[in-house]
């Protein structure tokens, strides 16, 4: 016999579209980006996702999760480092995950838009730390890496 109740409510169906569009804001991105966020934390989940497409040379700044964050690349596209490491292309199907604490960037590469969703799970009411951004002058390091 089941354990539980059933005035519960144990399903929620989010609707698509039920939760508009934003533009990704600057102090967060460098270059024009949209975010449609999928679901956030709440007393019963500490995940979030959303969606997320960057047009051609759109990046995030530099920036940590404390848990960790997973990107699941739907289309276009796309680039993704970390502190010290290479700066990789990710395709569609392709899924990046970064630890807990690792500072990193991901965006769109300089000719072709990328989508991605983003999921990442919050701890003490934080989901992520932003930092400085990706400067032209490192991004254009990437563009001639590609090369």
């Amino acid at each position: 016999m089941s354990s539980i109740n059933p005035t519960t409510k144990t399903m929620e169906i989010i609707k698509l579209g039920s939760q508009p569009s934003a533009k990704g804001p600057e102090d967060w991105f460098t270059g024009s980006v949209r975010i449609n966020y999928l679901f956030q934390p709440n007393g019963h989940r500490r995940a979030g996702a959303a969606e997320v497409t960057f047009e051609p040379g759109a990046r995030t700044a530099w920036h940590t999760h404390p848990l960790g964050q997973t990107l699941i690349v739907l289309s276009g596209v796309g680039l993704a480092q970390r502190e010290g490491g290479a700066i990789e292309e990710i395709r569609p199907g392709d899924i990046v995950w970064f630890a807990p604490g690792e500072k990193h960037w991901h965006g769109a590469s300089a000719t072709m838009a990328m989508t991605h969703i983003a999921t990442q799970e919050e701890l003490n009411g934080k989901v992520v730390d932003w930092m400085e951004k990706v400067s032209d002058e490192q991004y254009q390091i990437t563009i001639s890496n590609d090369n």
